[in-house]
Order: C-alpha cells, then structure tokens, then sequence
C-alpha cells in the first residue's frame, strides 16, 4: 500500500478565482472592505472593483429597486465606479422608507402622513390622507417629493406643491438631464437628517428658487456648496441670533443687520417652500407581543375615514392618536383613548360582554356586503379611560365612568374594533398598509389633487 504524500498547504483567500473572492467580499460591509483593502495592493484592487459594488448593491436593494437604473443616472460620479456612490446613496436613503410624521403646524388641508417608497432610480415620498368620499376605506397618496442622483453622483431633491400624477416621471427626465425638458414648478430642496429618526425638508436657495436640469446644476464643488450653505432652522436662528446681539455693540449695527437681511431677501425673491419637519414613526405595524400597534385607519360615526396610531408604552400601556390635518388644533396627533390594563378577557364571555358587543353598530362602508362584515371576536380588553376631560370637542365631557369607559373588541382576522359605554356604534379599525405597500389606494387623477 502506498504511503500518502505530504500534506498539501492550506489554500489562501488569493487562491479563489475571482468572481468568488468578489462573491465573498460582497457580504461584508464597506468598513470591513476598508479594513481588508489595507491588506494588499491586490485586495485593495478587488474592493475597488465596480462588480463588488454592483453585487452588494444587488444583495441589499436588488428586490426593492433598479440597482442598473441607479448606476445609469450617476454614470458621471468620480473615480469612475458609480455602484459605489449608488452604494452609499441607498445606505443612507434606506432609513427614510416606511411613514413619517409631520410636526408643527401646516397649511389647511396638509395631511400629516408621509409615505416614503422606493422607486426604479428614485426614493418618492407622498402625502398619504383619506380619500374625501363618505364611508370609504379608499386612501388617497399623492407624491410631492422626489429624491435622486445627479449624473455626477450628488443627491438632487425636488417638491412640487401642486403635485401632479406624472410627478416621478418628469422628476427623473430632469435630473437624467433630458434634452428640452423643463418644469417652472419645481422646487429645489435639501433635506437634512437630524439623527436617525428626524429631518426637515427646506427650500435650496442657492438654487435661486429656478429648478435646473442636472446638465445645468455646474460643477461637483458647487453642489457640495449647495448642499452645505442650507442650514437647517435651529443652526439658522441662533445664527441670527449671535449676528443680532454682535450688531448691538457697534454704532449703526441694527440698521446695517436689517439692511443686509432686505438685500438677502431682494436677492433670493420669495421663498417657494416652508421648512417641513417630519419624525419617524417606527413602529407602524403590529407584532404578537404588541398585536394593536401600528397605524390603522377607520370610518367615525359621520362616516368620515380616519387614521389612527396605536402605540404602547414601556409600562406596557396602550394609547391610541389621531394623526388629521396639522392645520387644526389638536387634530395632527389628537389623543382618542388610552388604557394602563392590558389583561384580555378570554373566550367564553360574561353575558355582559356579549351583550355590549351585540348591541352595538359596526360603522362601515354603505357599500359593504353584510357576508363580508362577519366577525367573531377571539378577545376582549376594557378601556378605563379616554381623553375626553383633556381635549375638548371631541365628544360630551363629563366624570360619569361610563363616558371614560369603553371596549377593544380583538378580532380573529388580526384586526379590531373600539367603542365606549356612552355610545351605541363600534368603530372597526383595518391596516392603513401591509408589507409596505398601501391597502385600498386610490389613484390622485381620480380624486383631484388634495395638496
């Protein structure tokens, strides 16, 4: 019998073909590729190369948008590798996906409620807001901002005000730098993260308030001077503020502050956009430990379709918001119940129980089948208070229990349904979207515009 050989030596990294050392770079992180391109000259060449780039891109994103679509619109990026710049655009996009919150009061009519979606080479954010047709669950979502890559590679924002439906197709024929084409209407914006779970959207009035084909927007160093000199409104007012106060110890300083502000004005003309703020709303679908969190939505007894937010605290209580018009006091993020009790009561029910449930009316669409409004009720948890004593005109206030009292009815389809003592309706809750995507959306050309 022959005698086995020596042992061969291990294999290194280097000895991969290299579609498969580039296969296993493609799930590291770019901090981890900086670490290992230190290596060598030969690592660093691999963690350079735009098939690397393109397959880490592909990894993460390739099911939600166009990676090629991307890469095509900043074909122009330095250093010649585009998938890279893609790379670290959608890294930084990807915490805007999913509903924010505006904050602060808003023109009349401006839903609160914004929805940001990935698109074939864009990130879409869109107002999202009942439809105005009684007793529906249609929700209405309407585009307004659009967020891209200029061929050089830089970030490019626009709004529109009065949104049209073709909004991200002209959007992406303006910064792909479309010969001809043009929109007086669009707004150059910059927005500005303050932390992961705020930003704010303001005017670019670097840009003069014109919007530009990206074939105009100059060289990179003057979109990096763009994008620096728009400060956010806090940097801007204690600005002010310090520039105010420095005036006010030299002769003629107030009159020379205000004269240098007219001429700011002058120059810039009238601002087009009002700074937006929005925050995050992170917790917008519902979970086993927590089945009512999230953001629903349901039809009140006037049949008038409205949205509603169920968080828990982390004393395990559960509240539940409004989010209306930001124009109307306490409408944006009005208060409708909350509850520090979270015992269910279990199947088989009091006699009681079945009796406040049976005597009430499901407030529902007039066009629903009553086939299709079957419920059976898996579990019950009383509500042992409301917000009727702090914020006014939402019903009769009084400090009879009944008037703080109510019922969620859970629901075997995940879903549920609430109502208090005083009154003689159940208001069914239904998810405002699943899996990302809007349930029951109705198309803008249909509805008008509601911005």
């Amino acid at each position: 019998m022959a005698s086995p050989g020596p042992p061969l030596p291990p294999a290194s990294f280097s000895d991969f073909p290299e579609d498969v050392q580039l296969s296993i770079l493609s799930f590291l992180r770019p901090a981890d590729l900086a670490v290992f391109a230190c290596t060598s000259r030969g690592s660093a060449a691999l963690c350079g190369d735009p098939r690397l780039w393109s397959a880490m891109c592909d990894r993460r994103w390739g099911s939600k948008t166009l990676i090629c679509s991307w890469a095509a619109a900043a074909a122009g990026a330095a250093g010649g590798n585009p998938f890279d710049v893609v790379y670290r655009a959608l890294d930084r996009w990807d915490g805007l996906i999913g509903f924010w919150r505006r904050i602060g009061r808003g023109a009349a009519g401006t839903p609160p409620l914004v929805l940001f979606e990935w698109g074939p080479s864009s990130v879409t954010g869109s107002r999202v807001s009942p439809s105005p047709e009684p007793g529906s669950y249609g929700v209405l979502k309407t585009p307004f901002l659009w967020i891209g890559l200029s061929p050089g590679g830089h970030q490019v924002s626009f709004v529109r005000p009065s949104c049209p439906v073709d909004l991200v197709e002209s959007l992406e024929k303006l910064a792909s730098g479309a010969s001809g084409f043009s929109d007086s209407d669009l707004v150059p914006v910059t927005v500005s993260f303050m932390g992961s779970n705020h930003f704010v959207v303001e005017e670019n009035r670097g840009c003069c308030g014109v919007s530009r084909g990206a074939d105009e927007f100059g060289s990179s160093d003057d979109l990096m001077d763009l994008e620096e000199s728009s400060s956010s409104p806090p940097d801007r007012l204690m600005a002010d503020i310090y520039q105010y106060f420095a005036n006010k110890t030299s002769p003629g300083g107030v009159k020379a502050f205000r004269k240098q502000r007219k001429k700011e004005r002058d120059r810039l003309g009238r601002r087009r956009w009002e700074a937006e703020h929005f925050v995050k709303i992170s917790d917008c679908c519902p979970t086993p430990a927590r089945p009512l969190q999230g953001l629903w939505k349901g039809i009140w007894e006037n049949l008038s379709l409205d949205f509603y937010l169920v968080t828990y605290d982390d004393a395990g209580g559960i509240a539940c918001r409004k989010v209306g018009d930001a124009s109307e006091p306490f409408s944006g993020y009005s208060p409708i119940f909350w509850t520090s009790n979270t015992v269910y009561l279990e199947h088989p029910f009091s006699n009681e129980e079945e009796n406040l449930y049976e005597g009430r009316e499901h407030v529902q669409p007039l066009t629903l089948h009553c086939s299709e409004t079957e419920r059976v009720v898996s579990r019950i948890l009383r509500i042992n208070s409301s917000y009727d004593l702090v914020v006014s005109d939402t019903s009769s206030s009084s400090t009879h229990p009944q008037n703080v009292e109510g019922r969620i009815w859970e629901y075997d389809t995940g879903t549920f349904g609430f109502g208090f003592l005083r009154n003689n309706y159940i208001v069914d809750l239904k998810h405002i979207a699943k899996d990302g995507c809007l349930l029951d959306a109705v198309e803008p050309s249909s509805q008008g515009s509601y911005l």
